[in-house]
Protein backbone atom coordinates (compact mmCIF):
# COMPACT_ATOMS: atom_id res chain seq x y z
CA UNK A 1 0.00 0.00 0.00
CA UNK A 2 3.10 2.44 0.44
CA UNK A 3 4.85 1.76 -2.93
CA UNK A 4 0.77 2.62 -4.02
CA UNK A 5 0.61 5.90 -2.30
CA UNK A 6 4.29 6.95 -3.39
CA UNK A 7 2.52 6.17 -6.73
CA UNK A 8 0.02 8.14 -6.67
CA UNK A 9 1.80 11.24 -4.67
CA UNK A 10 4.15 10.92 -8.14
CA UNK A 11 2.07 11.36 -10.55
CA UNK A 12 -0.24 14.38 -8.78
CA UNK A 13 3.82 15.95 -8.60
CA UNK A 14 4.22 14.92 -12.81
CA UNK A 15 0.67 16.01 -13.37
CA UNK A 16 0.85 19.79 -11.51
CA UNK A 17 4.03 20.01 -13.32
CA UNK A 18 3.09 19.73 -16.53
CA UNK A 19 0.04 21.69 -15.80
CA UNK A 20 2.05 24.67 -14.57
CA UNK A 21 4.23 24.64 -17.84
CA UNK A 22 7.27 21.99 -16.46
CA UNK A 23 8.61 19.68 -19.11
CA UNK A 24 8.06 22.41 -21.77
CA UNK A 25 11.11 24.05 -20.61
CA UNK A 26 13.38 26.04 -23.21
CA UNK A 27 15.64 23.27 -24.14
CA UNK A 28 13.31 20.44 -24.28
CA UNK A 29 13.17 18.78 -27.60
CA UNK A 30 10.29 17.76 -28.92
CA UNK A 31 9.44 16.44 -32.58
CA UNK A 32 5.56 16.13 -33.34
CA UNK A 33 4.64 14.39 -36.48
CA UNK A 34 0.89 13.48 -37.63
CA UNK A 35 1.13 9.87 -35.93
CA UNK A 36 4.37 9.89 -33.55
CA UNK A 37 5.45 12.92 -30.79
CA UNK A 38 8.82 12.31 -29.31
CA UNK A 39 9.84 14.04 -26.25
CA UNK A 40 13.52 14.75 -24.91
CA UNK A 41 13.29 17.10 -22.08
CA UNK A 42 16.94 17.75 -21.08
CA UNK A 43 16.44 21.10 -19.53
CA UNK A 44 13.47 19.69 -17.55
CA UNK A 45 16.02 16.76 -16.65
CA UNK A 46 18.94 19.19 -15.29
CA UNK A 47 16.55 21.29 -13.45
CA UNK A 48 14.95 17.94 -11.52
CA UNK A 49 18.33 16.82 -10.76
CA UNK A 50 19.74 20.03 -9.53
CA UNK A 51 16.61 20.27 -7.76
CA UNK A 52 16.88 17.37 -6.14
CA UNK A 53 20.34 17.28 -5.39
CA UNK A 54 20.07 20.45 -3.13
CA UNK A 55 16.84 19.00 -1.42
CA UNK A 56 18.55 15.79 -0.53
CA UNK A 57 21.66 17.17 0.47
CA UNK A 58 19.93 19.70 2.88
CA UNK A 59 17.95 16.84 4.16
CA UNK A 60 21.01 14.53 4.96
CA UNK A 61 22.24 17.63 6.78
CA UNK A 62 20.01 18.26 9.06
CA UNK A 63 19.35 14.43 9.73
CA UNK A 64 22.65 13.97 11.09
Amino acid sequence: MLFGGALVLAGLVVWAASALGFGRLPGDIVIDRPHVRIAFPIVTSIVVSVVLTIVLNIALRLWR
